[in-house]
């Protein structure tokens, strides 16, 4: 086939998707193309990846310290939007931080890092892009529908992203498979810039649609829950061939760790006595932290994964806690990979890294002890909110717990802690599970909506948010 042939039915295939979308509840706000198109350059590609106009091998160093003109207007102004939307709805600033005190102190302290950064300029200027992150949450979750938002964000970026890096890699070689330069072995990046960002796509779009199986599950004989099964099932096959195609280990075992989890949330065990599961995520991650980190054990875990070696992590870490300055502080709000300090970490022999491969070491880099502590507290309760508040574990508490395991394994061996995909999965999640229990959502409304001539409420039809006076 052709390849811009192949393309073409992709996007085809894609917009009929969007347009008939069997899985939606309830029509969702226009609003929500915001949010899906800030996540689908994240997802993704920058706007000047994707218009090749980004700066070459020499000019990688200027561009992490100024940024690119072209993506910086297009964020800038999805920014813009944003918050434009969020004051025709009259959203209420002062509720949301007195209600999310943990998430608020931690971007206060990120900010203030700025004052003792080396470039100060350039750390404002990236705080204030990753405020984008959070202002297109709030854009999703103050919707006259929030929880369906969400899960209509979710599906629709896999709608776009998975097919889309299935064609590219099959067709379209130049753009998505990459060479190392050094040894020539080949790696598939699809529509993003990494096999590891491909990686990330795959582990959230993974989890949504697994999922939305298993939800939709005991009403498998409705005709139009069984479309929607199949659909899911078809996107669940296209995201894990994906990640065996690009070789994302962390990925792929955080991805079978996420619908274990998912499956157990939603097991008659649990549903019973859900502290078993509340409590056995953190025994298992503090236990695999301490052998993976105290006992030396990485390479155990690697093979564990498929992998003979963590792909010299160890190496990148040791040099990265080399040229650490300041351990209470950091060194300021994505300040650590910029001026001289990346110039002599490439000069290590590493190659052109830009970060530690490991999140909680790469929020100790740029914001010391200090900043890793806050974002620690900001964890612990998105994890309370999720096992204490929502009782016993509700369809859209299994997400938010499959998607809280997930990025804290991931983690461990790659960066989040910052502005990206994943981090704006986590976050979304997080906010989400609180959202649902402010609402007090019923677990019969989410998963047992039955259709009838007389159109009953959508299970994610839960009011406006508290924050709001109006939709």
């Amino acid at each position: 086939m052709p390849p811009f042939l192949a393309l073409t039915l992709c996007f085809i295939l894609v917009a009929g998707l969007f347009w008939y979308d069997a899985a939606q509840e309830v029509r969702v706000s226009g609003a929500l193309w915001v949010p899906l198109t800030w996540m689908f350059f994240m997802g993704s590609r920058g706007p000047s990846q994707w218009l090749g106009t980004t700066p070459g091998e020499g000019g990688v160093a200027q561009a992490l310290e100024e940024g690119d003109p072209l993506n910086r207007a297009i964020y800038f102004s999805l920014l813009f939007l944003s918050i434009v939307i969020l004051v025709s709805r009259t959203f209420r600033w002062g509720d949301f931080f007195a209600r999310n005190r943990a998430l608020t102190v931690f971007l206060l302290f990120a900010l203030a890092s700025v004052l003792w950064s080396d470039f100060p300029f350039p750390a404002f200027k990236k705080w204030f892009r990753d405020l984008g992150d959070y202002t297109i949450v709030l854009v999703v979750l103050s919707d006259r529908h929030p929880l369906e938002a969400v899960s209509t964000l979710l599906r629709r970026l896999g709608y776009l992203l998975i097919p889309l890096s299935v064609v590219l890699i099959k067709y379209f070689p130049d753009i998505a498979r990459n060479y190392d330069p050094w040894t020539g072995a080949q790696s598939f990046s699809g529509a993003t810039t990494s096999k590891n960002m491909l990686g990330i796509v795959c582990l959230v779009c993974g989890i949504y649609f697994f999922w939305d199986i298993v939800v939709k599950w005991p009403d498998r004989k409705n005709t139009r829950q069984k479309r929607i099964i199949l659909v899911n099932a078809v996107m669940t096959y296209l995201t894990w061939w994906l990640l065996i195609i690009c070789d994302s280990a962390t990925s792929r075992v955080c991805l079978i760790i996420a619908c274990m989890v998912i499956l157990a949330a939603h097991s008659k065990v649990v549903q019973h006595r859900p502290a078993i599961l509340a409590g056995a995520i953190p025994v298992i991650f503090l236990t695999y932290m301490l052998l993976f980190f105290g006992f030396g054990l990485n390479d155990t875990f690697a093979g564990v994964a498929g992998r003979t070696s963590l792909s010299g992590r160890p190496e990148i870490w040791r040099i990265v806690l080399s040229q650490q300055a300041n351990p209470l502080v950091g060194a300021g709000y994505e300040s650590y990979w910029l001026g001289p300090r990346l110039q002599r970490i490439w000069a290590s022999g590493e190659g052109h890294i830009n970060e530690a491969h490991n999140g909680f070491l790469e929020l100790y880099l740029n914001l010391g002890y200090l900043g890793l502590l806050l974002m620690l507290i900001f964890v612990a309760v998105v994890y309370r909110n999720i096992c204490k508040k929502v009782k016993p574990f509700s369809s859209i508490a299994s997400l938010t717990l499959a998607i809280w395991t997930a990025f804290v394994f991931h983690n461990s061996t790659e960066a989040d802690f910052r502005s990206g995909f994943m981090w704006i999965a986590f976050v979304l999640a997080a906010l989400a599970v609180s959202r649902a229990e402010r609402e007090k959502v019923s677990e019969t409304a989410v998963l047992h909506r039955v259709q009838s001539p007389a159109r009953l409420p959508s299970p994610f039809a839960v009011g406006p948010l508290p924050y709001n006076r109006r939709n």
